[in-house]
């Protein structure tokens, strides 16, 4: 008989992790999140306090003096610090997805200029693929990078950047080869201090106030030969494989938001009374938390399943990290617009945080490929002959 025991849950280290990172942003995240919120400024107390835990970008491996945290830990971590925070949680995970085409294709060389530097806490890294007119349409993108030399200059401005401003360093796709369209699409390293980048105005926006969002625009900046990040051309590839990786946390992210929404409103039922005893009584109340936690669970569970996938780089990564993100994001938008209903009157105020969670879910539904686009990939994956029932 196959032992049970250790099957379907994360090991002490993975416990470990998860206490570590909780008791930090119950200490030095949550405290701060409302207001991160109302002023919209980025939240600096998390980072410094994630820096000093080494929190602010685990996934990096120990030999780029990171702590090795493989995917689910990294998921853990991004899910904690997001039941706290969404907007701090982007810290880890707007990390990962930048540093991951480095980790995939980058060369010798700049993996050792950029990794260890993030991973000491320099700086942070930004990841820059959509444009404003080229969101899901990757190919149509219009930034470009013309070889001078052994140089590169590039021109073009990149869209809905998240943390761009307060980054470091810039993960850039352009198009090299712009009649090959999709097969024509590099990737290279850009510096905050390199000469021609700017960055346009932060967005106003529904959720995640504390992250700022901004253009980053390329009026000839010149990159050294040694910044691009693989091959030429295999820039599109690059950008796919990551998206697989990084969806996941995306899901962790939602997974985080949800359970702080319905931990807020089982502690509300609990002590709200009305007609003379508390509303958690009242059996339509408990069937809407039984949906919520259900749910919350399952989406868990299926980002866990896609993380493991992620550490392992298995063939059927794309359909789960795809699947881990819609799951988890409409999960999300679901329980945190209940916890509002919950609190009624009192949930539609910014005097409690379930609005602020509900405003912040929503954006998981859409950055990293929004959820019409998550349904068509996991659809042909489905078609191509994904493995079931493993």
């Amino acid at each position: 008989m196959t032992d049970f025991s250790d099957m379907y849950r994360p090991t002490e280290d993975h416990d470990m992790f998860r206490a570590a990172i909780r008791e930090i942003a119950e200490e030095k995240i949550a405290p701060a999140a409302a207001e991160v919120d109302e002023k919209a400024e980025f939240p600096r107390v998390a980072w410094e306090a994630l820096r000093a835990g080494d929190f602010h970008a685990p996934h990096i491996p120990e030999e780029y003096d990171g702590v090795g945290a493989d995917a689910l830990a990294t998921v853990i971590i991004i899910e904690e610090i997001a039941r706290a925070c969404a907007s701090s949680s982007l810290i880890p995970a707007v990390n990962k997805l930048a540093t991951v085409p480095l980790l995939l294709a980058g060369s010798d060389e700049v993996k050792q200029a950029y990794l260890p530097r993030v991973a000491r806490g320099e700086g942070m890294m930004s990841y820059c693929l959509s444009e404003p007119d080229a969101g899901s349409d990757v190919a149509g993108m219009k930034t470009r990078a013309v070889a001078d030399g052994d140089d590169w200059v590039l021109n073009g401005t990149k869209a809905w950047i998240t943390n761009a401003g307060e980054s470091e360093w810039y993960t850039v796709f352009a198009s090299t080869d712009p009649e090959r369209k999709s097969r024509g699409i590099s990737c290279f390293v850009v510096e905050k201090g390199d000469e021609g980048v700017s960055f346009g105005a932060k967005e106003k926006k529904l959720g995640i106030q504390g992250s700022p969002t901004r253009q980053v625009i390329f009026d000839n900046v010149r990159i050294p030969g040694d910044r691009i990040v693989g091959e030429v051309n295999r820039g599109f590839f690059t950008a796919m494989k990551t998206l697989d990786h990084t969806r996941v946390t995306i899901a962790a992210q939602a997974i985080g938001i949800a359970q702080g929404a319905l931990d807020f409103a089982l502690d509300y039922v609990k002590e709200r009374k009305q007609f003379g005893r508390p509303i958690a009584d009242n059996q339509g109340i408990q069937f809407m938390l039984a949906d919520m936690g259900m749910k919350l669970e399952a989406a868990r569970q299926l980002t866990y399943a896609a993380a493991c996938r992620s550490e392992r780089t298995d063939e059927d990564l794309t359909y789960f990290g795809a699947a881990a993100k819609c799951f988890a994001s409409d999960v999300a938008m679901e329980i945190t617009t209940d916890a509002v209903q919950l609190l009624g009157g009192y949930g539609y105020t910014r005097e409690y945080p379930v609005e602020r969670m509900m405003r912040d879910a929503k954006i998981t539904q859409i950055y990293e490929g929004t959820n019409q686009i998550q349904r068509i990939v996991m659809g042909r994956q489905l078609l191509n002959g994904l493995p079931q029932g493993r």
